[in-house]
């Protein structure tokens, strides 16, 4: 590591020296400082905790202390066998329904797809309530992993009535532009959120700790004449998005 990285990201080692402080306040002040003039960007790594210690002459508990607090703020993430990490955080709205290629395209991102599933079959309890379909009605499921630039941003298992997508290789890229190509693509939808641990297979999907906390969220989407004809849960990491939306008074 180049001593005059640490230095033009972090500042000298005679900064971190303010008095009545403690060295790793003043250390992650120096990171969040460098973060937000731009001398890292989300996605970025940074250096070695052992570089960042050598070189800003503290110690690697002081070091590994403000790493620690960073990543419970989630402004760092740490990825086993990878290092650490500038949080890349995607704000989504909730009250536009919006594709997740649609939104990571918004924000100039490359999307890719790796499919664990794309199956015909019949509904379980879940869809059949969802969709309001009877347990002889077939459906398409879609499972994949979903990426932006390369990084695993969410896992997506989306539930169609067969009647709209016969051939579940049929899709390719965006379900949103498929259904509108017939004339089904939903207007409204209902979602729910919550966060929960997430278990051991899809933690290492997502390249995530296994009971790391994530966004869950189901939506079911309805078409203009009030049809129902998504049901999607997906697995959110929890340090990669902000779900906002806008609120009015209604008094």
């Amino acid at each position: 590591m180049n001593q005059n990285r640490v230095n033009a990201l972090f500042g000298k080692a005679e900064a971190l020296r303010e008095k009545g402080i403690p060295l790793y306040v003043q250390l992650k002040k120096a990171i969040l400082t460098s973060i937000s003039a731009g001398r890292v960007h989300g996605g970025d790594t940074l250096p070695p905790e052992r570089d960042l210690a050598k070189y800003l002459d503290v110690s690697r508990v002081t070091v590994r202390r403000a790493i620690d607090e960073l990543v419970k703020e989630d402004v760092l993430t740490q990825r086993q066998g990878a290092g650490t990490f500038v949080s890349e955080r995607v704000e989504q709205p909730l009250n536009h329904l919006r594709s997740f290629t649609e939104v990571m395209q918004a924000r100039g991102k490359t999307i890719t797809s790796k499919w664990l599933d794309r199956s015909l079959g019949m509904p379980h309890a879940d869809e059949c309530k969802a969709l309001g379909l009877s347990a002889e009605q077939e459906v398409v499921r879609f499972y994949r992993l979903r990426y932006a630039d390369g990084k695993p941003m969410a896992l997506e298992l989306a539930t169609i009535p067969s009647h709209y997508i016969l051939n579940p290789f049929a899709m390719e890229g965006s379900l949103y532009d498929l259904l509108e190509q017939q004339g089904c693509r939903p207007v409204r939808a209902f979602q729910r959120l919550r966060a929960i641990s997430i278990d051991e297979q899809r933690a290492h999907l997502l390249d995530i700790p296994e009971l790391s906390a994530v966004l869950y969220i189901e939506r079911t989407a309805i078409t203009q004449d009030g049809t129902l004809i998504e049901f999607t849960r997906s697995w959110f990491p929890g340090d990669s998005y902000d779900f906002v939306a806008e609120i009015h008074n209604t008094v």
